[in-house]
């Protein structure tokens, strides 16, 4: 039969149960979307909180570990060559924290196409001196434009111009815990003592918050010049690099081959957050599980209508049948109807769901612990929409496969006699 009279039967079918056909397209108008909303907040979600700590965390990292020493001398022992050594009470050796040679491996990997920006650094353990109470935290040398640059710390400043850490000499930025513990404002001067016993005053020109309240009460950032200075080291010292690369699932062998090239220890984003990216993949897991479960709903309330409308149009199709139609024909026409119900209801969940996570987006997500964020964080991946366009279409041609295939076996003669 012609395509086209195909259709004006299939369209004649849907409006002559334009109720039960209402409810198929918005059951899948409701699930689309919630897939939509659903996986756009809950992805948001995902990409904000990885955002607290990749953002601030280097793709590679190149240190000097404190560790023992892996030649003993029982090792080189002669006597002990080839023999089982069981070593108790090792101490840890007395490895330089310092990098050898790092401007020579900062201008290398700067030039390595791999490396999308590299950021030298110093961490330092202090005291910070308030009266009487010394409070532990900690003090990283940074270069701010590359800091910047790289891990986004200007957006992590609460009060003052990160700038001014290049700009203006011995001066730092504390975290916000520390700065509340020493009550300590943009423009006041504190005391730092090293481990050493080292002093040195220190003018405060901005107020740090990450989001990471526990982080935020040690943690504190001044020019690598200035620490420098405050551990009494050259100002070729260097205890840490830091690099961003452009792929980041190349850093684990990126890695490995530093360590083995620079002889020092380098530790990868993928080890140092290892917890993390399951505790991120589970999340987004469950979002896509959610979503999925929602569509073959749907999908259900789809096969339970067309079912229901196959009994009721019994006499309809043993008609067509007996007119000239085919199985095929008559499968062909309610197949139709179940794509018409899933794309009219696909294509309204799309609207429907980018309205919602518009929506989601404009409200007022305002926390102390999270100061870069203002609103509910909403991701906008196109691949959301293609996953459930596909999807709905899918479904339905399923919830619509089966009861059109029982239509297209009804035998025209038995209908005609029962009635």
């Amino acid at each position: 039969m012609q395509l086209v009279l195909l259709i004006d039967i299939a369209k004649s079918l849907l409006m002559a149960r334009w109720r039960q056909t209402l409810v198929a397209a918005v059951g899948v108008t409701f699930s689309i979307a919630m897939f939509i909303a659903l996986l756009g907040f809950m992805n948001g979600l995902n990409d904000l909180l990885d955002g607290l700590v990749l953002n601030r965390t280097a793709h590679v990292r190149l240190f000097n570990e404190i560790k023992p020493n892996p030649i003993q001398p029982i090792v080189i022992a002669p006597e002990f060559k080839g023999k089982q050594h069981f070593i108790h009470s090792l101490k840890s050796s007395n490895v330089r924290q310092e990098i050898l040679n790092s401007a020579a491996i900062v201008q290398f990997l700067q030039q390595d196409p791999r490396v999308l920006g590299v950021a030298p650094r110093i961490n330092a353990p202090v005291l910070f001196n308030s009266g009487t109470i010394d409070i532990t935290g900690a003090v990283s040398g940074i270069e701010v434009v590359e800091e910047t640059r790289l891990f986004h710390f200007r957006d992590y400043i609460r009060a003052g111009d990160p700038l001014d850490l290049k700009n203006i000499a011995n001066s730092i930025i504390l975290g916000k815990g520390v700065a509340e513990k020493l009550l300590a404002e943009v423009g006041d001067v504190i005391q730092v003592t090293t481990s050493k016993g080292e002093q040195l005053s220190l003018k405060v020109v901005g107020i740090f918050q990450s989001g990471l309240a526990d982080f935020d009460k040690v943690q504190s950032y001044a020019s690598i010049s200035t620490v420098q200075k405050l551990l009494g080291q050259p100002n070729n010292y260097i205890t840490d690099i830091l690099v961003k690369l452009h792929d980041l699932d190349a850093a684990p062998p990126i890695a490995l081959e530093w360590a083995h090239l620079f002889q020092v220890d380098a530790e990868d984003i993928q080890t140092a957050n290892a917890q993390f990216e399951t505790g991120s993949f589970v999340r987004t897991l469950i979002s896509y599980v959610v979503g999925i479960v929602l569509l073959i709903v749907a999908g259900f309330g789809i096969y339970n209508i067309l079912n229901m409308m196959i009994y009721e149009k019994m006499d309809t199709i043993a008609i067509l049948k007996a007119t000239g139609f085919s199985g095929r024909d008559v499968r062909k026409i309610f197949l139709g109807i179940a794509l018409s119900i899933g794309a009219v209801g696909g294509i309204l969940g799309l609207a429907i769901g980018l309205g919602l996570s518009l929506i989601i987006d404009q409200i007022p997500f305002v926390t102390p612990s999270l100061p870069t964020i203002t609103t509910y964080p909403v991701n906008y991946d196109g691949m959301y929409y293609i996953i459930g366009i596909i999807f709905a279409m899918v479904t339905t041609f399923f919830a619509g496969f089966f009861p059109a295939r029982k239509a297209s076996k009804v035998d025209p003669v038995v209908i005609i006699r029962g009635k």
